[in-house]
């Protein structure tokens, strides 16, 4: 029990980087968009088409391609993330530079038949507290704790066109990789080296052309369910033991489903875009372990165009899906109390390690023509501050004889975490 005590907090501490995965510009934890041009108008694109960049955000809008379409690029992402637990100081993660790559291929195959190819990565990021300074016994340095997870999908399209109507399906491969570590206040370190998995899931969609300007999209995306062997079960085993949890989670993390509709209208040179998906976290394996919420997302976007350039604007909008778990009745909490304490250990997982708590998202984007067939498309996204504060557990006291853990006792106390996101998005589109 003492040992299992003392590793508590920082037990929490890891798996709340797990349950949240990684945070990229974020809608809880999926992007707001892959494509550079549809990220510079609020993550918006289920409606209006970007060719081979449509691969991944609407497959059934690949069918605006003429030949060929490559697209190449990727995402600066620049996150800053701090946390302070309890009474402890504030301390800044490390891990505040990311570089996520993508690529994008359309192809016409004649009138009616078009097919895309694309590999994208979806996620990449974590925390490193690994030189946060720390006081025995006041401050742990958020557990010295380094965490980094990675998610990237591969997939080809088939999309079907017949006059206004498009239709496609894209099966995706997706890959995932893990690793935690952390050290817990007896000085122990936890660590199980990196867990890899591949899984499959689907994209379906559909887009109907007016041809008076309006255009209808709508897509659904799978869950992806991705097993990281030792990952979450080792880091909730303590919980289970204390008592505070009923059982160990398992070691499933599942990417969630996600439905959307959109609405795109073009005059002249201007393209208004309308998005709205839901993600599906409460039916997600691993999320809804830890009181996730759906989250309903809205995107709006603008575009200007003129022969040899194009300026974008955008705004996102989502509830975040994090919901404060109620608090132990008292404080501290004796062992006979540790199950009411368990809201508390919830909301530390949910908040300290990769809070999903960004609502808005400023965007600006641009593209410009070198040529007829080659192009450079830049996007900017901006996540004002937000600070979010929930009870959580904050620390232990072994204050028992051996044998007799009778008086150890948990501590409640509130504990926040800022968070703001800034990202840079490049690329570079060949058509021939």
């Amino acid at each position: 029990m003492k040992r299992k005590g003392k590793r508590l907090v920082s037990t929490g501490v890891a798996l709340s980087c797990i349950a949240v995965t990684a945070l990229h510009a974020t809608n809880g934890d999926t992007m707001i968009s892959v494509g550079t041009k549809a990220r510079g108008m609020g993550g918006a694109g289920i409606a209006v088409s970007h060719c081979a960049e449509s691969t991944l955000h609407n497959p059934s809008l690949i069918t605006c391609t003429k030949g060929t379409s490559i697209s190449f690029g990727g995402i600066v992402f620049m996150p800053d993330i701090s946390a302070r637990m309890g009474m402890a100081a504030e301390h800044e993660s490390d891990a505040d530079l990311n570089v996520i790559p993508s690529i994008s291929i359309s192809h016409r195959l004649n009138d009616e038949w078009y097919l895309g190819i694309g590999m994208w990565g979806t996620a990449g990021m974590g925390v490193d507290y690994r030189d946060a300074p720390q006081v025995p016994g006041m401050d742990s340095g958020n557990m010295h704790m380094v965490t980094n997870l990675q998610l990237m999908q591969f997939g080809i399209s088939a999309a079907y066109k017949a006059n206004g109507l498009s239709l496609a399906l894209t099966p995706i491969l997706q890959y995932g990789s893990l690793d935690i570590n952390y050290q817990g206040f007896d000085g122990s370190s936890t660590g199980d080296g990196v867990a890899q998995d591949l899984n499959f899931g689907v994209n379906v969609g559909a887009s109907y052309d007016f041809s008076n300007g309006l255009t209808l999209g709508a897509v659904y995306k799978s869950k992806i369910d991705m097993d990281y062997g030792n990952q979450l079960s080792n880091a909730t085993r303590p919980f289970a033991d204390m008592g505070i949890f009923p059982a160990a989670m398992g070691d499933h993390l599942e990417q969630p489903a996600e439905i959307g509709f959109g609405i795109g209208y073009q005059l002249e040179n201007h393209t208004f875009a309308v998005d709205y998906k839901k993600i599906e976290w409460s039916d997600a394996e691993g999320y809804k372990e830890f009181g996730w919420s759906d989250q309903d997302v809205l995107a709006f976007g603008y575009q200007y165009t003129r022969t040899n350039w194009a300026l974008r604007l955008g705004y996102n909008h989502a509830s975040h899906p994090i919901d404060e778990m109620p608090s132990a009745p008292t404080n501290p909490v004796t062992p006979a109390e540790y199950p009411y304490a368990g809201g508390n250990a919830v909301n530390l997982f949910n908040l300290l390690g990769f809070p999903a708590t960004a609502k808005r998202h400023f965007t600006l984007g641009g593209t410009y023509a070198f040529t007829e067939v080659f192009a450079l498309d830049l996007a900017y996204v901006h996540a004002p501050k937000t600070t979010t504060t929930m009870q959580t557990i904050v620390g232990y006291s072994d204050n028992s004889t051996p044998g007799d853990p009778g008086d150890d006792t948990l501590y409640i106390g509130e504990s926040s975490v800022n968070h703001t996101e800034n990202s840079l998005s490049f690329q570079l589109t060949y058509t021939f």
